[in-house]
């Protein structure tokens, strides 16, 4: 794995200072072929979900495809070295989000600086996490659930879509925040780790909450709480977990990153169809469905979101103690 992301890191920084020079030409008429969207996790997963929904838009605005290409595991970081490892023309992005700006503090050793070796192109969407529980769970409550913790120390596992995401690093944070000792079961992806939440595998997991409340409202599984600090506009019924937690919150952003280099025109096209994707009444309402609320912003202002995150996450990962080798 370390080699893997090592060499693809190797492989962008020298095909970065090869082409960048020439590239800009190619912007007048971009895109005329398909575009490769790498995405860092399993299908059926919160991010894979998004991703379709702004790839299909996509592909009709230019007219031409948006392919969603997932690349499971390492936190994302697999996904995010082979685009780092790409051409910088465009024609090969990454699904970023709040991976990212965990994994440069969980992560003793990536190969990569994703600030440095990325640039910002546009951001979609904000959504907290949902904490729900396997219907055999005894717990119809957060306060429930930390009562039996207590009561079964080590006994309890909470699955993650893997090491550095949000969802892991939700579950890290609530038990620092309420000192449960809770067992962490990491799969390559929220949408493979839910059969075993449902099953009791696994006791719980901290979704990002467009799959969670996909799984709560189809009775798979019972919502317990939401990581925003107040309750979320979409879910109302839903409690925040700060409500029985104070100070506790855990939000997720979604957004597109390109490899270092990248022509800055192509960014400005590509942050324009975004942008303009996010006043289309039909796709917001289909983030909405998914809890989501649009979160447009300059390529500028992507970048310093990302940047703020990385610095509240080192934040967070020191407070919970938590590193991944």
């Amino acid at each position: 794995m370390t080699g893997f992301l090592r060499a693809a890191a190797f492989a962008g920084a020298c095909l970065v200072g090869v082409v960048a020079g020439s590239l800009p030409v190619l912007a007048a008429d971009y895109p005329n072929r398909p575009v490769r969207w790498l995405i860092g996790f399993a299908p059926g997963g919160p991010v894979d979900i998004v991703a379709r929904i702004m790839a299909q838009w996509l592909s009709e605005h230019f007219g031409q495809q948006f392919v969603v290409e997932n690349r499971a595991g390492s936190g994302g970081n697999i996904a995010t070295a082979a685009a780092i490892g790409s051409l910088p023309d465009g024609y090969t992005l990454l699904f970023s989000g709040a991976n990212n700006a965990i994994s440069a503090s969980l992560y003793r050793k990536l190969p990569f600086d994703f600030i440095r070796d990325t640039m910002p192109v546009a951001s979609f969407m904000q959504v907290p996490n949902m904490l729900v529980v396997s219907k055999a769970m005894p717990v119809k409550t957060v306060q429930e659930l930390i009562d039996y913790c207590k009561a079964n120390p080590g006994k309890v596992a909470f699955a993650s879509s893997g090491n550095g995401t949000t969802v892991h690093m939700a579950a890290e944070l609530f038990k620092a925040m309420t000192k449960c000792d809770m067992v962490h079961v990491p799969y390559r992806g929220s949408a493979v780790a839910f059969p075993d939440v449902i099953s009791n595998k696994v006791q719980l997991i901290f979704d990002n909450l467009p799959s969670a409340l996909e799984q709560a409202r189809g009775g798979s599984v019972r919502a317990l709480g939401v990581s925003s600090p107040q309750r979320w506009p979409s879910v109302p019924e839903i409690p925040a977990i700060a409500e029985t937690v104070p100070g506790y919150q855990s939000s997720v952003f979604y957004g597109m990153s390109a490899p270092n280099g990248t022509p800055p025109e192509i960014i400005d096209i590509l942050n324009k169809a975004v942008n303009e994707a996010l006043k289309d009444p039909k796709l917001v309402a289909r983030l909405a469905e998914i809890g989501g609320v649009p979160k447009p912003l300059t390529p500028e202002g992507y970048g310093r979101l990302i940047a703020d995150e990385t610095e509240k996450w080192r934040k967070v990962v020191e407070f919970a103690g938590v590193s991944v080798d």
